[in-house]
Order: structure tokens, then sequence, then C-alpha cells
């Protein structure tokens, strides 16, 4: 029974250390980081051309911040990387211009930029692909 009462024990003092030790990080990351909580960041400006590696400036209050980021070298001008939408599928190709388009509903907005609701864009439309029996002329005939 003392066994029993003795392991009980050292449960409890285990479980108040650790917990005192999660509080003391959370005292370490306030004290090296800012007491700040309104953050406004500004877009990814890439170091060099139109993306890959960059910074994005944060300001609270008299305090300014950079961080890393990332554009990828693939993103939509129009609307930014740090906007995030969700697509329809490609709608049918309108022969008159040669384009076809899709809709996309917001559905995050990362580092508080601001972004559209919704969004329209367009793309050329694909040239006709070759039929099979057009792709197999020409094959065999050895």
């Amino acid at each position: 029974m003392q066994v029993r009462g003795f392991f009980l024990f050292l449960v409890l003092i285990l479980l108040a250390v650790s917990s005192e030790a999660g509080k003391n990080k959370k005292d370490k990351v306030k004290k090296n980081g800012s007491d700040c909580e309104e953050w406004r960041w500004g877009p990814c400006v890439p170091n060099s051309k139109d993306c890959g590696v960059g910074y994005r400036e944060g300001t609270c209050n008299e305090e300014t911040k950079k961080l890393k980021c990332k554009i990828p070298c693939n993103w939509k001008k129009e609307f930014g990387a740090d906007c995030k939408y969700k697509f329809e599928s490609w709608g049918g190709c309108d022969a008159a211009t040669g384009l076809k388009a899709r809709s996309g509903t917001l559905k995050k907005a990362l580092y508080n930029a601001e972004c559209q609701d919704t969004i329209q864009v367009t793309k050329p439309c694909s040239p006709k692909a070759k039929s099979k029996s057009k792709a197999r002329k020409g094959k065999g005939k050895d």
C-alpha cells in the first residue's frame, strides 16, 4: 500500500514540474517575441524577379518585423499569392475569344491580405486533340 502511495506522489510531482516547465516556455516566447497582438503584414516581396524567396514586412504600433516568405513561380499575379481560392471546373471554350473561364471563391486570406470574395480567371483554349486514328497513321507499316 505504501508503494502505491509513493508512486502516486511521484506522478503528481512530475505533473506539477511539467506544467511549470510549460509556463516557462510560454514566458520565454513572449520575452523574445513581442507583446503586440495586432500585426499588419504586407505582401511577400521576392528578392529578385517576380517569384521565389523574399520577405514580408509587418508592423504593429512602433514595431516592425520581417518574415521570410516564398512566392511560387506559377502564382496568379492578378489576385496575389496570399489569397487562396476554391475554383469551379473550367467552362467551355468561347469561340469568339478563344478563352475558357472559371470562377473562384475565397477560401483563405493569409497575413491579413486584402482579397476579393470571388474572382474570374481565363486561359486559352487548348488546341483540338488529335484523334487516335490520325495519331496511329503511319505506324506499323514497316
